[in-house]
C-alpha cells in the first residue's frame, strides 16, 4: 500500500467510524423535519409527485414545451427537468446548509469526544433520502407513462459516487469558512442560483455552441445532470472517460475540504 493510499481512505474513515451515530442523527433529523406535520414522512412523497404533476401540466401541456426539435412526447420535458432538478436539490440541500452545519450545532464543538467532522455527512444523508424518494417518484411516473426501463439505471449508484465526494469536500470547506466567515452563506445562496441556470437542467446542452458548452462542463452539475438523464431516460451508456476526470476532481476535493477541516477545527471554540 503506497502512502498516498491511507490519506484517499481518510475521506470515508469518519464515515465507518461513526456509522451507527451517523445513521442516528440523518433519521433523527428527517423525522424531526415533518414532526407535528400531518402526514409526517408521507409529505416527503407528496411534494415530488405534486412538483412533477405541475411540472408536466404547465410545460407539457400550456406551454407545449418539447425538450428535442423533433421530439413530439408531451411528457418527456417534465421528466427531463425532474431529473436534472433531483441532481440539483442534492447539491444545494447539502451545499446551502454547508456554511451554517458548526453555527447550528455549538453544542457538539464543547464535546472534545464528538466527531465534528460528521456533520457534513448527516446533512448528506437526509439529502439523499429526499433524492430518493424523487427517484423513486419519477420510476413509478415511468411506469404509468409506459417508458422503457433500461438496464443502464443500474449505473446509477456508480455515476453518482464521485458526486457524494464532491459534496462532502465542499461541505468540509464550507462548514469550517462558515464559521469564521457568517457571510459566506449569502455568498453560497447566490452561487447556487447561477449553477442552477448554468447547468444543462431547463434546456439541452446540445443547444449551446461548442465554444459555450464546454465552459459548462467546468460546472460540478454538468456532467452528473447529464449523465443521470442519460442512463435514466434514454437508457444511454455513461461517458466513462469524463467520469474518470470527474471522480479525481472529487477525490482530490474531499481530501482537501477534509484536510483543511480537520486543520481549522481546534479554533471553532475560540470563535464560537
Amino acid at each position: 500500500m503506497n502512502s498516498t493510499t491511507p490519506r484517499f481512505l481518510n475521506i470515508f474513515l469518519s464515515l465507518q467510524r461513526n456509522y451507527p451515530l451517523i445513521l442516528q442523527m440523518v433519521k433523527r433529523e428527517v423525522i424531526g423535519r415533518y414532526r407535528g406535520s400531518f402526514l409526517g414522512l408521507l409529505w416527503s412523497f407528496v411534494n415530488p409527485v405534486l412538483m412533477l404533476i405541475i411540472y408536466t401540466f404547465v410545460f407539457g401541456f400550456v406551454f407545449k414545451t418539447r425538450w428535442g426539435q423533433g421530439d413530439t412526447d408531451k411528457y418527456e420535458f417534465a421528466l427531463v427537468l425532474f431529473t436534472g432538478l433531483i441532481v440539483f436539490n442534492l447539491f444545494s440541500e447539502c451545499i446551502s446548509r454547508a456554511p451554517g452545519l458548526i453555527l447550528a450545532n455549538i453544542n457538539y464543538v464543547k464535546k472534545v469526544i464528538f466527531p465534528l467532522e460528521i456533520l457534513p455527512w448527516i446533512a448528506l444523508g437526509s439529502a439523499l433520502f429526499h433524492a430518493g424518494i424523487s427517484i423513486f417518484v419519477l420510476l413509478i411516473f415511468l411506469t404509468v407513462l409506459g417508458h422503457d426501463f433500461f438496464w443502464t439505471m443500474l449505473w446509477l449508484p456508480v455515476i453518482l459516487l464521485p458526486f457524494l465526494v464532491l459534496i462532502m469536500g465542499l461541505s468540509w470547506i464550507l462548514a469550517s469558512i462558515g464559521v469564521f466567515i457568517r457571510d459566506v452563506g449569502q455568498i453560497v445562496g447566490m452561487t447556487l442560483t447561477v449553477l442552477m441556470f448554468m447547468s444543462p437542467i431547463f434546456y439541452p446542452l446540445s443547444s449551446l455552441p461548442i465554444a459555450v458548452s464546454k465552459y459548462l462542463l467546468m460546472n460540478p452539475l454538468t456532467l452528473i445532470v447529464e449523465q443521470v438523464r442519460n442512463i435514466l431516460v434514454w437508457g444511454q451508456q455513461p461517458n466513462w472517460s469524463y467520469l474518470a476526470i470527474y471522480s479525481v476532481v472529487s477525490i482530490a476535493v474531499a481530501w482537501l475540504g477534509l484536510f483543511w477541516f480537520e486543520k481549522t477545527k481546534k479554533g471553532f471554540a475560540d470563535v464560537l
